[in-house]
């Protein structure tokens, strides 16, 4: 059994909690609780909960430097590996796939609305595509965009398969992991978090660990606090000195 910080910070900045412990103490009590259940609760290993919480503060919805760094840190103390993180970094970049998810579709029904024509494109060769159709990988949420562009969206399929297929995560890691950047407060792409909960609980994850995927993203909100706590505080400092 894997050791257990009996009273960790989680997703805390240590300067921040005590702040907020001095101006509010119950409900920094009570939020400390809840957000740090992830850590304490024994779903999760703490290297998979420290890897998913990498995932929440690198993702680019989100790129909160000091939370990634905290949590960088404590995943490497937990034993992950520098291409378990690096394999994180890359999904976080990848993610933005999902503005050509959202907006390609949007596209081809306004411009038909606008009797607007796509340019014509001469054909090109679309290997990773191909690829990922033969193996029965292709999303039909990316038919849009590579109906509009097929040469690009082989470039950004030939960058972000390989991640996926790399071997670094087992197929039910790799599935919490996307559900964790799908359903994060800053992201929230509901087709995505439904697309990899299935596939979690295809490759075995139980509905805790999804579920303690989920707590990890709402522990996550906690940045607010790390933020908006020692501001305040400074800014009361200022007020005061002027005075």
């Amino acid at each position: 059994m894997p050791h257990r910080d009996p009273d960790p910070l989680g997703p805390w900045d240590a300067a921040a909690l005590s702040l907020l412990e001095g101006w509010d103490p119950a409900w920094a009590s009570a939020c400390r609780e809840m957000s740090a259940n992830p850590w304490t609760g024994g779903v999760l290993p703490p290297r998979l909960v420290e890897l998913v919480s990498v995932a929440l503060s690198v993702a680019c919805t989100r790129l909160d430097r000091t939370a990634t760094r905290r949590h960088v840190r404590a995943a490497l103390d937990a034993g992950a590996t520098r291409d378990e993180i690096l394999t994180i970094v890359k999904m976080a970049t990848v993610m933005a796939i999902h503005s050509c998810s959202l907006g390609a579709p949007i596209l081809i029904e306004e411009a038909a609305a606008a009797g607007a024509s796509s340019p014509a494109r001469p054909d090109a060769p679309t290997p990773a595509c191909d690829r990922m159709k033969a193996m029965g990988q292709w999303n039909t949420a990316w038919d849009p965009f590579f109906a509009l562009d097929p040469e690009w969206t082989d470039q950004f399929m030939a960058a972000g398969a390989g991640i996926y297929g790399g071997g670094v995560f087992s197929p039910k890691e790799t599935e919490l992991l996307s559900i964790a950047f799908d359903a994060s407060f800053t992201h929230m792409y509901a087709p995505g978090t439904r697309r990899h909960i299935r596939g979690a609980l295809a490759a075995g994850a139980s509905v805790a660990e999804v579920m303690e995927v989920l707590k990890l993203c709402v522990a996550q909100g906690v940045a607010a606090s790390n933020l908006g706590v020692p501001i305040l505080a400074e800014e009361l400092r200022r007020r005061e000195a002027a005075r």
